[in-house]
């Protein structure tokens, strides 16, 4: 059975537009445990467009479940992740002029400078995952790096629809079975909704699902410790069709 991290960088979004201090994300994280989130992820940016370095150090204070900080591959961030030591680094591309995170690393394009990385991070005591597609030179990749997990994009799933997105779960379902074989372990995460999370949550080896946008959404209209309950029961009891949504 899958479990459930809550990426909370949209809360910090929302504060970032007003640069005020409301509403603040540490506050929304323990509602979001409250409501069942065996984990909190947040991504701490270059541009510090959202999540700031105060919020990942009070996380890091307060929370009774995981923290999982998303983080680009640089001196600066992994000096960070190793002061704060959260439970795992996420590392992810990260472009100045993207919206979201677009697509997975380029493990292969990059191995010796993340294999530096991932051994410094994990030297240090914290376990790393590698945002990467489902794709077998990036898994082997990530395997020779270093990772103890990966954590699969599912954007292409969840922008797909009918045949396409039949594929793009077996292509996703594919990528657990390679690599579980090769010794990594498995999350996900990216563009999931609770109408598209159930084949995912189902998959083989699946550990955990990281979702943000969508459960924030939903909170608007009957607050984030409910959003999370009803995100993690479709988590929790996914239904057996991957055809239905």
């Amino acid at each position: 059975m899958a479990s459930l991290g809550i990426n909370i960088d949209h809360i910090a979004t929302l504060r970032q537009a007003r640069r005020t201090v409301e509403p603040d994300p540490v506050q929304y994280a323990l509602l979001a445990e409250l409501g069942g989130a065996d984990g909190i992820t947040a991504h701490l940016r270059e541009d510090r467009r959202h999540i700031q370095d105060r919020d990942i150090e009070l996380l890091r204070a307060t929370l009774r479940s995981r923290l999982n900080l998303e983080m680009a591959a640089t001196e600066e961030m992994v000096s960070i992740a190793l002061r704060v030591m959260p439970d795992m680094v996420t590392l992810v591309p990260e472009q100045r002029q993207e919206v979201t995170t677009e697509g997975g690393l380029d493990v292969l394009a990059n191995l010796e400078a993340l294999r530096r990385d991932v051994d410094r991070l994990q030297e240090g005591g914290v376990p790393v995952s590698l945002f990467v597609d489902a794709e077998l030179p990036q898994l082997e990749a990530s395997r020779r790096c270093g990772a103890r997990w990966v954590e699969l994009h599912t954007g292409c799933y969840a922008a797909a629809r009918g045949p396409r997105q039949v594929r793009e779960l077996a292509r996703l379902s594919s990528g657990c079975r390679i690599a579980a074989a090769l010794g990594l372990r498995v999350n996900a995460g990216h563009g999931l909704t609770y109408r598209n999370v159930e084949p995912v949550a189902g998959l083989p080896h699946m550990e955990e699902l990281n979702i943000g946008h969508t459960v924030i959404a939903r909170s608007v209209a009957v607050g984030l410790t409910q959003a999370v309950r009803e995100l993690k029961a479709l988590i929790q009891n996914p239904r057996s069709d991957p055809l239905f949504g």
